[in-house]
């Protein structure tokens, strides 16, 4: 019930933005509370250092993340428009080594949070230890989202062409999970995957990294990071920047990165916020023009019998720019929403949408109007929307919020 009244709040909020109405700081602060608290989030991310977050990125991890996104809207769009094959064409091409993205129905398409981490530490191996070489990268895996659970992480590490000295080679490029450090020996490693490449080949690599994701979740003192080896056919150790393994001296679009998929685990996510008393709305007077946002539409001059409207869907924009928020919102903008308003008298027509029972108490209204009120004008179908937004410490996190989008109105 609170959820819903928040919900409610942040629309109406919403809704005297896009009427062109100044919010006064306390509507203001409200509105941004309320519509946080619908995104799932405990307060305002403030990222350090971030670039106007609605400018494009150009550090690999949000141009990635911003490929997933656009898959993701997508497929919310074409999920809106009735299902059936993917339309324009194949899904955004995220290495040259012909790996792409993940496809539908995997990891990527069936997540419900995606977070994006950058490579804060790089270590090569001591120039005066033996070989063979090797090249650690380590990241800071925040907590998981509440009531989500890891479906799959996967480490990404650029490939560029290399020394000509190996171009004609078979490389084999391993990555590892330090499982513990040791003073006077190396370290424990555990493998996680393994890619067979030729030398000379160009594009991302894409390794399975899960069963790290998900023991350093478990605890973060097991996060010592990941090791990556680079051999050859015949068992030669290879240097991994000799190689073309890209670090953090590469270009900001080429830099490694990590990202973990998240799915919500069954049973309620949601955590009840204490309640706060609604603002009481200003009685409409008799002299307003009509609703700014009504949606133009095939409903538009369908009326009630007493000539007002019937129950549909209105426009509503929700602008994240208004609040205050393109510093660390990275896509959308703001996204439309809608809302149902309308009469559900009786008699209740197909365009109404409207239920058995809602028909039935349309019917006893009738007979009882003081005892029975009419059927409210409700949603009857919704949809999700996505987010792409920087976290305070950077890194880039992909949420899909369902039910967020009414779809279709009805009378209940």
């Amino acid at each position: 019930m609170r959820a819903g009244r928040g919900a409610a709040l942040a629309l109406l909020c919403a809704a005297l933005l896009a009427q062109g109405r100044r919010l006064s700081p306390g509507e203001r602060r409200d509105a941004q509370r309320e519509v946080l608290a619908v995104l799932g989030l405990p307060g305002r991310p403030r990222p350090r250092a971030a670039p106007r977050a609605a400018a494009a990125p150009r550090a690999a991890a949000p141009l990635f993340m911003l490929d997933l996104y656009r898959a993701a809207a997508g497929e919310q769009q074409q999920e809106e428009e009735g299902g059936g094959e993917e339309q324009g064409g194949a899904r955004p091409e995220l290495s040259g080594l012909g790996t792409r993205g993940p496809p539908t129905g995997t990891a990527a398409s069936s997540a419900d949070t995606v977070v994006s981490l950058v490579n804060l530490v790089e270590r090569d191996r001591d120039i005066f230890s033996p070989k063979p070489y090797w090249k650690e990268f380590r990241f800071d895996l925040a907590q998981a989202p509440t009531g989500e659970v890891v479906t799959a992480a996967e480490f990404r590490i650029y490939k560029a062409r290399g020394i000509p000295r190996y171009a004609n080679n078979t490389l084999h490029v391993s990555i590892y999970e330090v499982a513990a450090e040791r003073a006077n020996r190396e370290s424990d490693l555990f493998l996680l995957d393994v890619q067979d490449l030729r030398a000379g080949m160009e594009g991302w690599l894409v390794f399975d990294v899960t069963a790290a994701s998900s023991h350093w979740l478990v605890d973060r003192k097991y996060n010592l990071g990941l090791r990556l080896y680079v051999e050859t056919d015949d068992g030669l150790s290879v240097d991994p920047g000799l190689a073309g393994l890209l670090g953090l001296r590469g270009p900001r679009s080429k830099q490694p990165f990590m990202v973990t998929f998240f799915r919500a685990s069954p049973g309620p996510l949601r955590v009840t916020r204490a309640a706060k008393p609604p603002r009481r709305r200003q009685p409409k007077k008799s002299n307003d023009l009509p609703h700014p946002n009504k949606l133009p539409g095939i409903f538009d001059n369908v009326h009630a019998a007493d000539g007002r409207q019937v129950c549909r869907r209105h426009e509503l924009y929700v602008s994240f720019q208004d609040l205050g928020w393109l510093d660390w919102v990275i896509a959308p903008q703001g996204y439309s929403a809608y809302y149902c308003e309308g009469e559900c008298a009786f008699p209740l027509d197909s365009c109404m949408n409207a239920t058995n029972h809602a028909i039935l108490q349309s019917l006893v209204h009738l007979m009882k109007p003081e005892a029975v009120p009419k059927a409210c004008c409700a949603p009857t179908k919704l949809s999700a929307t996505s987010v792409l937004y920087y976290d305070s410490n950077n890194n880039v996190i992909l949420k899909k919020h369902r039910n967020m989008v009414v779809k279709s109105c009805g009378c209940h």
